[in-house]
């Protein structure tokens, strides 16, 4: 039961909640020039076997396992530096 609910907590943040956040701070790091993927099947039509990212229309589009990458990181880094400011 416990596994289950670790599972679905873990499911829920890397495809949700870090996608999201990675596509915010691209987008605003880019000032737009970036966008994550609009739609689940976006890199499979227009991008390469296991691309990060790919360009459509002539706008560098990141999919969503390198936006949840790049959340991943800036929770870590966040999470980093709230651990040393209240050391």
């Amino acid at each position: 039961m416990f596994e289950m609910l670790f599972e679905l907590l873990i499911y829920v943040l890397v495809n949700y909640v870090f996608v999201y956040i990675g596509k915010a701070i691209v987008y605003a790091l880019t000032l737009g020039h970036w966008r994550g993927e609009r739609g689940a099947d976006e890199a499979r039509i227009h991008g390469a076997a296991g691309a990060l990212s790919f360009v459509r229309d002539g706008q560098r589009v990141l999919t969503d396992r390198s936006a949840a990458f790049v959340g991943g990181a800036a929770c870590i880094v966040l999470g980093l530096a709230w651990v040393a400011l209240t050391w």
